[in-house]
């Protein structure tokens, strides 16, 4: 029995000293040159101990390189279709304001979710009209990102049905196919810093970083058959529909913003969407319209490939991704209230 007993608080102390060595507590920090919190050693919190947690499901450590508190938080990396700034489904949409609204567009054309004076996200919406209905049935295909003099695409490649196991994601820089290993952790960065790809997970869900300007977080997912079953799109057995779910997370918009998203953000935005219907719709589709996925041509477009984001003109930090779990009430002026 003395044996037994023995044993056993071996067994109890070895397993003790495993969970601690799996909740080791990392440390991170900034690299971003005129970041107030460059190259500080930043303690992880418990709760999500690390940058880059070995299992994809698990909140990462973050830190608002922009901020001068210098704190870390908790962070999802994976798009939450339920929280400001997301666009997913056909496509539904949160403003900045959590107002939850869909702008329909067009199957197979282009539309400026953001427009601003340096940065251009654009969408192709892909989709399908079904006999007798009045419109087309559509999801987010593409998105394209014009920043400065550069250029970025991400994609849903087009399946019969649905594999988990394939990765259905592409990607262009300036014109050019760009590969990101598909691996986790996986990341790009361009020669200048100034876009990072990281993937999430292995296959099909991404981190891209413009530092200083936005943060998406992007899934691809196809369109399921209780989706089709609800909402009778009548979806082609040829066709899965696979789109993007993403989550936009800004770090600085000027006053004059634009774009089916982008306006949503403005100090004096008023949401046009018919309130108490069950489906607010926002129309504007000869407003954002664009000619191509990488192209700002739009009628409200306000990008230009020089155009510079000074102080006086920058209108909001976003704080639409902050995570209240971790029960830390710290920020920017920020509150985590239920």
């Amino acid at each position: 029995m003395m044996v037994l007993s023995n044993n056993c608080f071996l067994i109890v102390l070895l397993l003790f000293v495993s969970a601690g060595a799996a909740q080791k507590v990392e440390y991170t920090t900034c690299v971003n040159h005129g970041s107030p919190c460059l190259y500080k050693k930043l303690l992880c919190p418990s709760q999500c101990s690390s940058p880059y947690p070995s299992d994809p499901q698990a909140k990462v450590c973050h830190v608002n390189c922009d901020s001068p508190l210098c704190q870390t938080e908790c962070k999802n990396r994976k798009p939450n279709c339920n929280t400001p700034g997301a666009a997913c489904l056909d496509p539904r949409f949160i403003g900045a304001d959590g107002t939850v609204f869909y702008f329909h567009g067009k199957r197979n054309e282009h539309f400026s979710l953001v427009s601003d004076l340096n940065l251009q996200i654009n969408a192709r919406f892909i989709g399908l009209r079904p006999a007798g209905r009045p419109r087309d049935y559509t999801w987010i295909q593409a998105l394209g990102i014009l920043f400065g003099s550069q250029s970025f695409s991400i994609e849903a490649n087009k399946a019969a049905t649905w594999e988990d196991e394939i990765d259905h994601l592409k990607f262009s820089y300036n014109g050019k196919e760009l590969v990101v290993p598909e691996t986790y952790p996986s990341v790009w960065v361009s020669t200048q810093n100034e876009i990072k790809v990281e993937r999430t997970s292995r296959k099909n869900s991404v981190l891209v970083t413009l530092p200083k300007v936005a943060e998406i977080s992007i899934n691809v997912v196809p369109v399921t058959k209780e989706d089709d079953r609800i909402h009778s799109y009548q979806i082609p057995l040829d066709d899965c529909f696979a789109h993007l779910e993403v989550q936009f997370k800004f770090y600085g918009l000027s006053t004059k913003v634009e774009g089916v998203l982008g306006q949503t953000y403005q100090q004096d935005f008023k949401n046009p969407a018919k309130p108490g219907v069950a489906m607010p719709v926002v129309g504007g589709e000869n407003k954002y319209r664009t000619t191509s996925l990488l192209s700002s041509d739009c009628g409200s477009c306000v990008f230009s490939p020089g155009g510079v984001l000074n102080k006086d003109e920058s209108l909001v930090m976003d704080f639409g991704t902050l995570d209240c779990t971790s029960g830390d009430s710290t920020g920017n002026g920020i509150v985590c209230r239920k």
